[in-house]
Formats: structure tokens, sequence, C-alpha cells
């Protein structure tokens, strides 16, 4: 029991360019972008006015109305996810409250009620500041309030580690079903737009004004977005015994934590990130044939990724497509890597890769194959999916083809 081979049966996603799989698949081998005007706060004040926010999310379509008011938005989008991912994975939650399951849910910034509270502590004083809206606030209830949702009762966990977090969620899940303490995961990352985080990175200098060009030689910056990704991990005995279809599957993982340089990045702690991933799935340069790049669009993150991979892979490198579609949907901070992951999934069971969007200008110190501005149809069957967060924490998951053997 502890070498099982762990599959992916189901995927659910909420994103700026759809929600569902299908239309956010469209979506992305189409190279549309998510990219709108700032809605749910005045930026007027602000240089930057635009990111991937999500404009037609209707928590109601999945959730019942009594239980929204007591849901922050980003425990909303997870369930919303998770609703869609086990549909896809033919799973009913009476189903899943007999079986050994577990949730693990990355993020960033948690929920909004945390800094709605202190707007309006500020504002108008600490009474006026709603109960429930604290009750809300922290941000271990989003993983809490999937598992409740579903009534699971087996491992809960809320991984914090920022922009690397749905890597980290799924790479955990994956070694509980190996090691067989579970059976079952509902697993990746979520996160809602954030007035911090914009605040934040707008002084940081990090965001560019309109658009993500990762990559571009003229690349300005991230654009920050909102949403999540949802897979549903799986042992493959219990996949074949219920006859669902395998997107993918999980050959392992690599996490390292670079505190040294904690905004762009370190080339030897990406380095050491990927490798790890590359040994603890038995793999080698040859066998990649994709790299889901963690491509922010900022000058510095952009040139150390692509270094790294360079120094892994040496001279292959020139022979791997490697896109980031960040430039589509923005970075959606702990949600990236997991929604990233998903796209990872239906990569190598559609045999189609994602486009880098607004590419114009090369640039001789990022000289990959970043597939610029169109899809490509290409027989993949091994992908790593690069992660990179704020404070050092890295993370790279091997994601490949199912096939019986």
């Amino acid at each position: 029991m502890n070498n099982r081979r762990v599959v992916v049966t189901g995927l659910g996603v909420v994103s700026s360019v759809g929600i569902g799989k299908e239309r956010f698949w469209e979506s992305i081998i189409n190279g549309r972008s998510g990219i709108s005007r700032v809605e749910s706060f005045d930026t007027s004040k602000l240089r930057c006015h635009y990111a991937g926010e999500i404009k037609d999310f209707r928590a109601d379509e999945f959730i019942p109305r009594r239980l929204i008011p007591f849901l922050g938005r980003t425990s909303q989008f997870a369930i919303s996810a998770s609703i869609l991912a086990l549909k896809d994975a033919r799973l009913r939650q009476k189903d899943l409250e007999k079986k050994r399951a577990g949730v693990f849910i990355g993020t960033t910034m948690g929920e909004r009620p945390m800094e709605e509270s202190i707007d309006k502590w500020v504002k108008e004083g600490v009474e006026r500041i709603d109960k429930q809206m604290v009750l809300q606030a922290t941000a271990n209830n989003i993983s809490t309030n999937v598992a409740n949702y579903f009534r699971i009762q087996g491992p809960n966990y809320l991984i914090p580690t920022a922009c690397a977090a749905g890597n980290y969620a799924i790479g955990y899940a994956f070694d509980l079903i190996k090691k067989g303490d579970i059976d079952y995961a509902i697993a990746g990352g979520g996160e809602s737009f954030s007035k911090l985080a914009f605040s934040g990175f707008h002084r940081l200098y990090a965001m560019a004004p309109e658009r993500c060009q990762p990559f571009d030689k003229n690349r300005k910056g991230m654009i920050l977005g909102e949403g999540a990704g949802i897979l549903i991990l799986e042992s493959l005995e219990s996949a074949l015994s219920r006859g669902v279809r395998i997107y993918a599957e999980i050959l392992g993982y690599g996490l390292s934590c670079d505190a040294y340089h904690i905004t762009t990045g370190h080339v030897e702690g990406i380095q050491k990130v990927i490798k790890k991933a590359m040994e603890d799935a038995g793999i080698d340069a040859d066998d990649i044939d994709y790299i889901s790049a963690h491509g922010t669009g900022t000058p510095g993150n952009d040139r150390v990724e692509c270094s790294a991979i360079k120094k892994v892979l040496g001279e292959r490198y020139k022979g791997i497509p490697i896109s980031s579609i960040k430039s589509m949907i923005g970075h959606t901070m702990g949600a990236a890597s997991a929604i990233e992951a998903l796209t990872c999934c239906l990569v190598v069971s559609e045999d189609i890769i994602p486009p880098t969007i607004n590419f114009e200008t090369p640039d001789p110190y990022c000289d990959i194959d970043c597939v610029p501005n169109k899809a490509r149809i290409k027989n993949v069957r091994v992908v790593l999916n690069n992660a990179f967060a704020f404070g050092g924490n890295n993370s790279c998951l091997v994601i490949k083809k199912y096939d019986s053997r």
C-alpha cells in the first residue's frame, strides 16, 4: 500500500476566462484574455486598473442561498470548483461521505473579510464590525468550508505557501493516496481578488498597467487575478473499478525553500526544486515534453526561471515548449499553480499546448519556445508545472499522460 499510482479523474475551475473546464479550456487554447478593468473597488488613485477579475460568477448557481452569507468569496470559489470536479469524476456527495477522503486547499491571502473588517474598523469603529465577518475571516475556513460542505471527515489541510500553494496541496494529497492513508482527495487552490494584494503589488511596482507579457523583452510586470482550480485525485485501482475517465497521472513533485531571494526567486533554488521533482518522478530531461511556467511577466522572475530551466535541462530546453497561462488569466496567487496543474492535465489529455499571449519582442535572456500567441497541437506525455512564491517557497509538480503500463 505504500506505492500506489495516483491519477486525476475530475477537474473543476472558476476563472476569469470561464467557469467549468470546458469553457476554461476553450478560452485558454484560443488565447482569450480574461483581463479587464477592476470593478470591485476604486483604483482611481493607483497607477494600475486592470486584473483577472471574475465578473460572471454567481455562487447561487452552485451553493444553496441560505449558506452563501456564511461563506467568503474564496470559499465560494473553492466549493463551486469542487462541485464541478466531483461531478466530472462521477462522485456523489453521499458516496464521498463513506470513503476515505481528504481536502487540501492552497491560498495566499485567505478570505477577504479580514481586510473588509479592518477597513470597516478604520472607517466606522470596531463596534460596526459584523460578528459573522470575523468568523469568515480566518484562512483555515476555506478548507474547512469545503470539507463541511461535502461532509468529509478525513485529513483537512489549508496550505498558505503563497503562489506555490496549489502545487503543495496537490503534492501532499498525492503522498497520502500513494501511501494508502486515503483513497480520494479534493486538492487545489483558491483565491479571491484582494484590494490589499492589489495595493501591495502596486507599491512594489510589480504590476503591469494593462496586460501581462511573460518572456517578452518589454514586459512590465504581473497582472493579478482570482479563481479556483480543483483536482480530484484517487488511486488508480479506485478509478479503474469505477470505470471513469482518467485525465492524467501524478508522478511526483519537489519542494524547496529559498529564503535568500524572496521576490524574484533565485536560480539555484529553482534549479533545486525542478531537480527534486524530476528525481521524485523518476524522469530525466529527455522525458519532458512541456513546461507550464510560473511566468509572471515580471522582468526578474521570468529571467531567473528561464536561467534555471536552462541549467537543469542543458541544450534540451530549446526543444521544449514553455508557456504561461498567466498571460490570459493573470496571477491568481494561491490558486495559480492549481489552475495550471489542471491545465497540464488537459494538455496531456488533449495534446494541445496553450499559448503565451501578448508576446511581441523576443528577449535574448528568455530565449525559450514560449508558444507565442497561438496554441500548438503536440503529443505531450510528461509535463512540469512550475510555481515559485514570495517568501522563497518553490514547488514543481510532474504530471504524465495516463497509460496502463
